[in-house]
This record gives structure tokens, C-alpha cells and sequence, in this order.
């Protein structure tokens, strides 16, 4: 049998067997011996939302693997000023191998759990394992791919283009079979209306409008001011010219 299928069987620890960046994630590319050697320096934890995974310009000490809920990477300026420019999501990988300090400020958006290990122990399985370099520059192309789509939308998009957007971008990373249409798709709002402004360039006001216009036009639904309801992922790909 082999490393592929291998990683599949009851070797693997307890810590990574329940674990969906393991199917889908970095983790995927490790056997089960490299799993193990991996979850013995590994360690999970909750985040709340507000609190801070990592510090712009921060030394890089260690990597984590988003398991659940939301992570909100930003810029910050001189004078305190914000912008966010990306959202993560499970199965992503936090952080940027053989980088020393980071280039971005990531904040829990909603209760996150992670699974966090040494720097030093990526850096040397990227050196023992191809596939483990090969799926984290894949998901590098897969931001940069995603950041140049968020770059169209917030230059070339209406403020209702763009709000939809944002709708559909959330639904298809929390539920990767969204875009199937196979049915209904529902969550939370990991951003509240003023992030989602400052995400999308615009007001709260806009943002409010919008949204209650969507919600008008049956092509969502919101119940207390948070929780989204998508009927029709088709109807929302329309509005959001897609």
C-alpha cells in the first residue's frame, strides 16, 4: 500500500483523525509516521473572535492548519487605519513558509479552532516531503488567484456586485459544494456590516441597502441580522456576476 492510501488507515494519531485538514488540507501530503512525528509537537486551540493569531511584522514561530470558523487577515497603516484584504477559512494553512516575520495582521472573525505546530518542523518536513511543498504552493497560487478575482470585484463591480460577492464568496469556502446548487446554503456572517464595508470598500449604509434589497428580492434570507439563508446559490451568482 501505498504513502496516499496509507495515510487513510489506523496508523494515523488520534489528534489528526477527525481532522479535516488532513483530507483537504496541508496535512493531506503526510504519511502516517509524519503524522505522528508532526502531532507530537502539535497543539490545538480555541480563538474568540477579536483576538489575534498573528501580528503584522510579527516574528514567525509557528504555523497553524483554520479546523473551524473564520480568520480575517488586514493591513494596517501608520496611523491606525485598516483594510482587510482576505478571509481564511477551514481547511487553510496560516501562515507563509520560509518567511521570518509575517506581512499581515490575522484576526479570529468568529470562534476559530486551530491546529498549530513549530516553524521549524514545516521547514524541515518541506525539505523531506515534495507533496507537502507542492500543496502549500498550491494554496498559495489559490490566494493569489482569489485575491486577483477580489481585485476585479472591487474595481470593475456595482456596490450590489459587490455585496453579493462577498455573499458568495463565504457560502462556497464554508460549504465548497455551494456552487453544485444542490440546495439551500446557510451560515452566519463572519464579519459584521462595518468590516464587511471596510472588505468591500463602501458604507454600512451601502452595505445595509444592499443587503435588505437581496433579502427583498427573495434571493436571500436573514434572520437576526446575521444569519444567512441562500435559496438559490444560482440567483445569488447572477446579482453577483459571477
Amino acid at each position: 500500500m501505498n504513502a496516499r492510501q496509507d495515510i487513510h488507515n489506523s496508523d494515523i494519531p488520534v489528534l489528526c483523525q477527525a481532522c479535516e485538514a488532513r483530507h483537504r488540507g496541508v496535512c493531506g501530503a503526510l504519511n502516517p509516521d509524519q503524522l505522528v512525528a508532526l502531532s507530537k509537537q502539535s497543539f490545538k486551540y480555541r480563538a474568540e473572535p477579536g483576538e489575534e493569531l498573528v501580528g503584522d511584522s510579527e516574528k514567525v514561530v509557528n504555523f497553524s492548519n483554520v479546523l473551524s470558523g473564520v480568520v480575517k487577515l488586514s493591513k494596517v497603516l501608520s496611523d491606525g487605519r485598516q483594510q482587510i484584504v482576505g478571509l481564511q477559512f477551514a481547511p487553510d494553512f496560516l501562515g507563509r513558509p520560509f518567511k521570518t516575520e509575517s506581512a499581515l495582521n490575522a484576526v479570529a472573525a468568529t470562534p476559530v479552532s486551530l491546529c498549530s505546530f513549530p516553524k521549524s518542523a514545516i521547514d524541515r518536513m518541506v525539505k523531506e516531503v515534495p507533496e507537502l511543498e507542492h500543496r502549500l504552493l498550491k494554496q498559495t497560487l489559490k490566494e493569489l488567484d482569489e485575491a486577483r478575482d477580489w481585485m476585479l470585484t472591487l474595481g470593475r463591480k456595482t456596490a450590489a456586485e459587490k455585496v453579493a460577492s462577498f455573499l458568495h464568496l463565504v457560502a462556497t469556502h464554508i460549504d465548497p459544494e455551494a456552487s453544485m446548487g444542490s440546495g439551500p446554503v446557510a451560515y452566519d456572517l463572519p464579519l459584521t456590516r462595518a468590516d464587511i464595508a471596510d472588505f468591500l470598500g463602501l458604507t454600512i449604509e451601502t452595505v445595509s441597502r444592499q443587503m435588505t434589497k437581496l433579502r427583498k428580492d427573495g434571493v436571500i434570507e436573514i434572520e437576526h441580522n446575521r444569519h444567512i439563508t441562500i435559496p438559490d446559490i444560482g440567483r445569488l451568482e447572477r446579482r453577483a456576476n459571477i
